[in-house]
């Protein structure tokens, strides 16, 4: 298995038959090197959103279409695309399961909001999601944009997550010593990435409180376009 941060929220996800791109926001991503856009979508086979805010959309359409591969996510956003872009989607909901090339992704709870800009200002875009996605050994908790909340208790003890993908910059998302407290009380993480960082200076620039609020988690502070082997 390799993940591949593509700075902010964004990752390549390498498991089992599938290329999943997770909230593929490059284009306009200040930690995103134009250069590297090729190399970060080659192969890709699926596309995996966690809610409808431009920071995460970002390149969806346009990757979708131009590989031609389904775009999975909130039924409600979903379904708008495949009516109005003409892009295959698997829209689903919370507790649903999907098979993403031998990958098995569920949908689970987050808490933040979801939107994507109309004419008029924000659209309501279904709710957001975080996702477990579990192949070759291991589950991965996606938590998608969110603070921490009472359902990480039955998330952590039903699907045994043993790594996180954890947002934690802050000011919109948890920041690292309550992402480092949630993972403390409701997960049994090895390891722990953290996301949504470093994009803007309103952010978290380091990962130093998650790091010593689970010293005894591997938690991996990763590089934009740098392979992780998991």
């Amino acid at each position: 298995m390799k993940l591949t941060w593509l700075g902010h929220s964004g990752f390549r996800l390498e498991i089992e038959q599938a290329v999943i791109l997770i909230d593929p926001w490059l284009s306009g991503n200040p930690m995103f090197p134009d250069d590297k856009r090729a190399e970060a979508v080659a192969g890709a086979t699926h596309i995996l959103i966690t809610h409808g805010h431009g920071d995460h959309t970002g390149d969806t359409l346009a990757i979708a279409k131009e590989l031609k591969i389904p775009v999975a996510g909130i039924y409600d956003l979903i379904s708008t695309w495949q009516t109005h872009q003409g892009i295959e989607g698997i829209g689903y909901n919370k507790g649903g399961t999907v098979d993403l090339g031998g990958a098995r992704v569920t949908m689970v709870n987050a808490s933040h909001s979801s939107s994507i800009e109309g004419s008029e200002g924000p659209v309501y875009a279904g709710h957001e999601s975080g996702y477990m996605i579990a192949g070759e050994g291991h589950v991965i908790y996606v938590s998608g944009d969110t603070d921490i909340m009472a359902d990480m208790g039955w998330m952590g003890e039903y699907h045994q997550p043993d790594i996180g993908i954890l947002s934690a910059g802050g000011h919109f998302t948890m920041d690292m010593d309550r992402a480092a407290w949630a993972a403390r009380k409701y997960f049994d993480f090895k390891t722990v990435i953290p996301c949504h960082y470093k994009t803007f200076p309103l952010l978290a620039q380091d990962a130093e409180p998650l790091k010593r609020g689970l010293p005894v988690v591997q938690v991996i502070e990763p590089e934009v376009m740098v392979p992780i082997s998991l």
